[in-house]
């Protein structure tokens, strides 16, 4: 077994450690986490970048404030805001602690990581650590979803089923028809739109698959020119979608989806990145030109 699979296997339970710890009045994450009426801007690169949009669209959502999501290296310097959340696993990405020193002083600042010794939780004013929830394998899959468990904890979401939703998605066999599909495009709504880019970015990097991501409605404004008879559309949204599965299957695609919560959908999406990669004769734990961390000179 892959590191990557040992990995996805373990989602529920530290998706059940990640909930206790939002949900303890005396632990330290509802003291660093933004309190309602914050303006919050939420930062981070790559599948942390994703799961900050959709952080930001629950906490609108629930009426706590206004909540902005940017890619690290692309925050805006003049815009003001009561609090930054930065996402990082491993502490040392270069555009992250770059954007925390340049507003350190004058920004409060939290940091949510894996990595308790990193030089993100020095560089911000609060940290929570989720170290049970690092990895070995360069591709974010416990992580992302551990984070994404913690933050709609605290946001008051009801999560009872999640547990048991994550043991489904580990445990029900993946379609061969899904295995040899040769386009995905992933879609979502609302807080399901930044899970349906993390799942279409798990694709492209553990099985250099063709991967796409839209809001469920812009499928049908130039996505679905691309579906096919070898396409999966896969919806990853919470309820049914605005596209019609008759509209999908009349251009020869697939329609794909377990109408579970969004993070076991993405556990089943993790799960399939392994199997093609398999398939294809690649590893999982160590995708062509990526690395853990991506530390710039």
């Amino acid at each position: 077994m892959s590191h990557t699979e040992a990995e996805i296997a373990s989602q529920p339970d530290c998706w059940r450690r990640a909930i206790a710890l939002a949900r303890d009045p005396e632990g330290p994450v509802p003291a660093a986490l933004p309190r309602p009426g914050e303006r919050v801007a939420v930062v981070g690169c790559g599948t942390s970048w994703f799961i900050a949009q959709s952080y930001a669209a629950l906490r609108e959502a629930a009426g706590q404030g206004e909540t902005d999501a940017f890619a690290a290296s692309e925050m805006p310097a003049g815009r003001a805001y009561d609090r930054v959340v930065a996402l990082s696993r491993s502490g040392n990405t270069t555009e992250v602690l770059e954007l925390l020193g340049a507003v350190r002083g004058r920004v409060p600042t939290t940091v949510i990581t894996a990595v308790p010794d990193s030089p993100v939780v020095g560089a911000a004013d609060a940290a929570v650590v989720l170290d049970f929830a690092d990895e070995r394998s360069v591709v974010q899959t416990r992580w992302a979803t551990s984070e994404l468990a913690l933050l709609r904890a605290h946001l008051g979401a009801p999560l009872e089923h999640l547990e048991a939703d994550g043991e489904a998605a580990l445990a029900e066999p993946l379609p061969g028809a899904l295995v040899e599909a040769g386009q995905f495009t992933f879609l979502g709504r609302g807080w399901t739109y930044g899970v349906a880019q993390e799942a279409a970015l798990k694709m492209r990097e553990a099985a250099g698959a063709w991967t796409e991501a839209y809001p469920a409605k812009e499928y049908r404004h130039g996505p679905i020119s691309v579906t096919g008879p070898r396409s999966v559309v896969w919806w990853l949204g919470e309820g049914a979608s605005d596209v019609a599965d008759q509209e999908i299957t009349r251009t020869g695609g697939r329609v794909a989806g377990y109408g579970r919560d969004p993070l076991a959908e993405l556990v089943v999406v993790q799960r399939l990145a392994v199997a093609i990669a398999a398939t294809r004769g690649l590893n999982p734990d160590e995708p062509r030109h990526l690395t853990r961390s991506v530390i710039l000179g």
